[in-house]
């Protein structure tokens, strides 16, 4: 199996070509509900509020969702024990 060498990020890991896929698929996924968001929101029919807290809530649970895939780790910062 080949691995993508993983996001110029500290803490992330080598990822599968699965991982990867799913990811993906989970951002399209996003994208579709964000823009069902965005277009309730201009025609008025939803409270602009309600409207914000499902957005924001929606990208968290998307980011999390992401990132139990990822699983990034913790990194270390100077002065920690070797």
């Amino acid at each position: 199996m080949t691995m993508h060498p993983g996001l110029p990020v500290a803490g992330y890991q080598p990822q599968s070509p699965e991982k990867i896929a799913l990811v993906n698929q989970n951002k399209t996924v996003e994208e579709e509900l964000l823009r069902v968001i965005d277009h309730a929101s201009k025609t008025g029919i939803m409270d602009a509020r309600w409207a914000e807290i499902a957005r924001t809530d929606l990208e968290k649970a998307f980011m999390s969702l992401n990132r139990a895939i990822f699983q990034p780790g913790r990194i270390s910062l100077p002065g920690d024990e070797t």
